[in-house]
């Protein structure tokens, strides 16, 4: 062999890696310029064909008008809870002094749940009562030894259309049992 091939076929060798290694990056920076093109999302304007009418017959609220429409929605939005603190038993079993009252001027029917504080225990559900009713007496759904007994009565408050609770409120009460 002839030593003075060598260097040749090196070079040689030299230049095919290069221009494979250049074809290679050449690929490459084509397939990122496909794949940027490709998934550019350009912004889409979306045009309707419908415009706003032109006023016709409606006029500016006067202040009164303005003032009245935001006291409904207050006077809407009010809820008074009427219960009397503290239900005396004569025993676990009897019918009580349990007095929880619906006003008129609430507008929105509840139901008035009441648990123990201590064990979170459901005693007493007064089902739906209308605006303008009350419960003036009622027995317990369990038997409770004699003593007080702190609770928690939660009004639910019900949307009268739609019968969806729409909130809750909650007062405490004791209820006695005295034998």
């Amino acid at each position: 062999m002839d030593k003075t091939n060598q260097p040749t076929e090196e070079k040689k060798k030299k230049k095919r890696l290069l221009i494979l290694l250049l074809l290679l990056l050449l690929a490459v920076a084509a397939g990122g310029v496909y794949y940027y093109y490709s998934t550019k999302t350009e912004p889409v304007q979306v045009v309707s064909g419908e415009y706003l009418p032109e006023t016709k017959g409606a006029k500016k609220m006067s202040d009164k008008e303005v003032k009245e429409a935001e006291q409904k929605a207050v006077d809407a939005s009010k809820f008074n809870m009427v219960i009397k603190s503290e239900a005396v038993f004569e025993n676990g079993n009897s019918e009580g002094s349990l007095y929880i009252q619906n006003p008129v001027e609430n507008g929105y029917p509840i139901n008035v749940v009441i648990r123990l504080d201590s064990n979170n225990e459901q005693i007493y559900s007064s089902g739906a009562i209308q605006p303008g009713y009350e419960i003036n007496g009622a027995k317990l759904e369990k038997t409770l030894a004699q003593g007080d007994h702190p609770a928690t009565a939660t009004f639910e408050i019900y949307d009268s259309k739609t019968k969806t609770k729409r909130g809750q409120v909650q007062a405490g009460i004791t209820i006695r049992v005295n034998n």
